[in-house]
């Protein structure tokens, strides 16, 4: 039954949010000076891609029987080659308009918690901020292309609040009790134990630009922060007054939290303890572990290729110069390809790279998960084995 009903809620839902061509254009609706604009921040779910939560602006007007949500976070699963699309970074998200009831009933059944900031708008101010999602809104505008870090549903509702606001009376950030974190530091800080090894994964994926400071701007990109920094934000002017009021819990969270994953680190560590022992036991007794060797260097290598992918083939930001590939690295693609005679230089200078990897673990200048550790040490242990066991050829 509840299988059904989430089919049920996610056909609604999809009703309501694509078939945008056939809604009407209102921005040339004239609003009343009871219209009120605000800033809805969502909690996380369950699901990855909800991990860090999604934000959205609700215009009102109790006058006209207006209550819509406009929601920069909708995409098409309907794209030719989605999952293609989506890893290059070239996905188009769009900006969606929702009844505000249709919109809550899809986080009251996911058990989402939902909050709202009112945003301390003039009469004009809410004019504008409303015509200009609407000119947004229309099918040549409402597209964009997607960026985890750098253009979201956080960063356009922040962008469109801030370009509406009157230029006599700027939005300044009042406070910065916040020390200067990193994009990675502040992806990992919403991911928990229930997530290990999916920011594992994410790690692995994110390259050097994502270990930069940030400022409280570039912060807002997680609609947490955003919401944050509204209650922080006032305007400039005569007087100093706050962009937002306070926050009014419009729904509380409900739903069950996944059960705490098994640290990857951990893991890690005891598959070493494993590989250093049948290492020792193998370089005493001569017998092969080819098997072994096979299965981790093809899986070094197929992280190599991926990385390689995301660096050198995507449009993705926070992929570029990603340092995991010293220790991920393509030469061992070689390796395989020259499984019985390898270069003895080749072989090497991979170890040296590992060795590197190792060594510069809280050098570099990007940040490495703590389960690479292991995995380092695991491979360069298999790769010294297997040039002390093997007759090398230049």
């Amino acid at each position: 039954m509840k299988s059904l009903t989430k089919i049920v809620l996610a056909l609604l839902f999809t009703l309501w949010l694509v078939p945008a061509k056939a809604q009407s254009y209102l921005g040339q609706l004239a609003l009343s000076d009871s219209a009120r604009a605000s800033l809805v921040t969502c909690g996380p779910g369950n699901d990855f891609y909800t991990t860090f939560g999604h934000t959205a602006i609700r215009v009102t007007d109790p006058a006209i029987h207006l209550d819509l949500v406009y929601n920069y976070g909708t995409f098409d699963f309907n794209t030719p080659h989605f999952y293609l699309t989506f890893a290059r970074g070239k996905l188009d998200y769009c900006l969606s308009r929702t009844d505000y009831r249709y919109f809550m009933a899809e986080y009251a059944y996911e058990g989402r918690w939902v909050r709202q900031q009112t945003l301390l708008l003039s009469h004009d101010e809410v004019q504008r901020l409303f015509c200009a999602l609407e000119e947004n809104y229309l099918e040549a505008n409402r597209y964009y292309r997607y960026d985890l870090i750098k253009d979201n549903c956080a960063t356009r509702a922040r962008d469109m609040i801030e370009q509406c606001l009157d230029p006599d009376k700027p939005a300044v950030a009042t406070a910065n009790t916040e020390p200067d974190r990193t994009y990675r530091q502040l992806l990992c800080s919403y991911t928990g134990r229930e997530l290990m090894w999916w920011q594992f994964g994410v790690d692995l994926l994110l390259g050097q630009r994502c270990d930069k400071a940030t400022d409280m701007h570039e912060r807002a990109f997680l609609p947490c922060e955003l919401m944050e920094q509204a209650a922080l934000t006032c305007r400039k002017g005569a007087t100093m007054l706050p962009l937002a009021a306070s926050q009014e819990l419009l729904l509380d969270e409900t739903r069950t939290l996944p059960n705490p994953s098994v640290d990857p680190s951990l893991v890690f560590w005891l598959f070493l303890a494993a590989v250093a022992a049948l290492t020792a036991w193998q370089l005493r007794r001569g017998f092969s572990l080819n098997g072994l060797d096979m299965a981790l260097f093809g899986t070094a290598s197929l992280i190599a290729v991926v990385l390689v992918f995301m660096w050198l083939c995507t449009d993705h930001y926070c992929t570029k110069a990603n340092w995991n590939l010293l220790w991920a690295n393509p030469l061992f693609i070689y390796l395989l390809i020259r499984w019985r005679h390898p270069s003895r230089w080749v072989t090497l200078a991979l170890m040296v790279m590992l060795l590197v990897a190792a060594g510069g673990f809280a050098l570099l200048p990007q940040q490495y998960n703590p389960a690479v550790l292991p995995i380092i040490i695991t491979l360069f242990i298999r790769t010294t084995a297997r040039y002390k066991l093997k007759n090398h050829r230049i």
